[in-house]
């Protein structure tokens, strides 16, 4: 087949996604193609000769992505920083803007020696494996409270090479006993929990993942309220806490983290648009009034 026809799919896909409502059509299309081809999406334009079999697969992958399933659900896989995670029904898929937290938890730990770094509601393993990934000597314990996401996790640790540096342990972020063999030795604490609050308007993708996973009550914030006791025990004094959190309740998370009462004063970094989307804090020292 000629240069021309992956032009004419691509087109034909991109304007059926478009169609659908979904928001970046061109891009998804070029990377449904690059899949199937086996390159990078930017080299899909470049292809002079498709397989035989490449039209009709690529027409069943758009159709799937016309009826506004995720196109990780499709590939199987979320990049998320230097990693490839498997993904499917059963598990929240990483979002880009989870690496901004990845980011400055390793920075956070940077000049300490074998931290010991605790991830609440690990899901894929995303934060988790980021932060094994950069820091082999550190010791990460991945909470997650879903059977079907831990076995993602599992997974994708052995898939990442980072199995044994990492332990993935069944519980809730908000119990009040989780890991209180831990309590005070905790240099980092981590969490991407369910943050979004009720809803029935929000883009169809977002209803593919588990609903334990994204909402938290009417207001977003009952994970929220129920991880930061939990984080604040865990952590020695001078430990990080680091939290993601809906783009509407930044002050929220503020004020719970502040009212705590062993948090130094909370900072919000942003995300990659702009929008105030994580609160980092680190616990206050025995001697500091709480």
């Amino acid at each position: 087949m000629k240069r021309n026809k992956i032009r004419t799919l691509l087109d034909d896909a991109t304007a059926r996604l478009t169609s659908a409502g979904v928001d970046s059509p061109e891009v998804d299309a070029r990377i449904l193609a690059a899949e199937l081809l086996g390159i990078r999406p930017i080299q899909v334009a470049l292809v002079e000769d498709l397989p035989a079999d490449f039209e009709g697969r690529f027409e069943a992958w758009v159709t799937r992505r016309e009826a506004r399933e995720p196109l990780q659900h499709i590939v199987g896989t979320a990049p998320f920083g230097p990693l490839d995670l498997e993904v499917g029904p059963g598990v929240f898929i990483p979002r880009p803007e989870t690496e901004v937290l990845a980011d400055w938890a390793v920075g956070r730990i940077a000049l300490l020696d074998e931290p010991i770094v605790v991830d609440l509601g690990t899901g894929t393993g995303a934060l988790a494996l980021y932060i094994a990934s950069q820091r082999p000597d550190a010791r990460v314990i991945a909470v997650e409270k879903s059977a079907e996401a831990r076995e993602f996790a599992r997974r994708n640790a052995e898939l990442a090479g980072g199995s044994s540096s990492i332990s993935i342990v069944a519980g809730d972020m908000t119990d009040p006993e989780l890991l209180r063999d831990l309590d005070g030795t905790v240099d980092l604490v981590v969490s991407n929990p369910p943050y979004v609050p009720e809803a029935e308007d929000l883009q169809k993708e977002v209803y593919v993942d588990p609903h334990q996973a994204v909402f938290s009550g009417a207001d977003g914030m009952d994970a929220i309220r129920g991880l930061v006791p939990v984080a604040a025990r865990l952590l020695k004094p001078g430990g990080g806490l680091g939290i993601e959190h809906d783009d509407t309740t930044s002050m929220d998370v503020l004020d719970v983290v502040a009212a705590h009462g062993q948090f130094n004063e909370p900072a919000v970094p942003q995300d990659f648009t702009g929008r105030d989307r994580f609160v980092i804090a680190s616990k206050l020292a025995q001697d500091e009034d709480a």
